[in-house]
């Protein structure tokens, strides 16, 4: 028996889990989506992963952002301060900024691997 990835069943529970709030059954929402009833199930139970297109579908279906559905309950940083400091930057400024960033982001997503 395959054992299931920790992502597919972190994304299939999402995914239950908005659609339940939507208040769909999983009969009626693979209709919507264009998945077969077996294969939502699957998606759901972290059986299977999810294609980009069927994921792109659910989103478009429920109205929300994908962010939703990889990063649910995730916390969240209060960024308003820095994004209120970043408003006040001259355009050459706000660049900088943005560049030094996008620098220390990319350091951080290179250290979790």
């Amino acid at each position: 028996m395959k054992s299931k990835k920790a992502i597919n069943v972190e994304v299939g529970e999402n995914i239950k889990r908005a659609r339940e709030q939507a208040g769909f059954t999983q009969e009626r929402f693979s209709e919507m989506v264009g998945l077969g009833p077996k294969s939502l199930s699957a998606i759901e139970r972290g059986a299977s992963g999810i294609s980009l297109s069927a994921l792109r579908r659910i989103c478009q279906v429920l109205s929300i952002s994908s962010d939703e559905l990889l990063f649910y309950g995730k916390p969240k940083q209060d960024t308003s301060d820095v994004a209120q400091r970043l408003e006040r930057l001259s355009p050459a400024q706000h660049k900088v900024a943005c560049d030094v960033m996008y620098k220390l982001l990319e350091a951080f997503s290179l250290s979790n691997e």
